[in-house]
């Protein structure tokens, strides 16, 4: 294969270099803005799956959020929002883990 050097200096290929139609957008455009209202679908379980296969069988080790992190990015005012959410509800989950821990001992005993 060529190098993309050697394609661009060739004179039928040297309008690909200049055309807008073949540059690459940047970061802020490709990813979609999403607001507060519909933040919860980077962490809630509804949206949540887990693929083992890929379309054509091969085996595979991710979920559908990341995916929706490579497409939806979080306005900037509402992803600082979205971080201190997160950490409340890792402190949910603890607590309610110590209870039912607790709950466990109480009904041993």
């Amino acid at each position: 294969m060529s190098s993309q050097e050697e394609i661009l200096s060739d004179g039928r290929f040297s309008c690909v270099a200049r055309d807008p139609r073949f540059w690459e957008m940047p970061e802020k455009e490709r990813k979609v803005k999403i607001d507060k209202r519909f933040r919860a679908m980077f962490h809630d379980k509804k949206f949540k799956l887990r693929y083992t296969v890929d379309k054509r069988g091969r085996p595979v080790n991710f979920s559908s959020t990341e995916n929706l992190r490579k497409f939806y990015a979080l306005s900037e005012s509402d992803s600082d929002l979205s971080e201190s959410e997160e950490q409340a509800e890792e402190q949910k989950k603890q607590k309610k883990k110590k209870k039912k821990a607790k709950g466990k001992e109480e009904t041993d005993s």
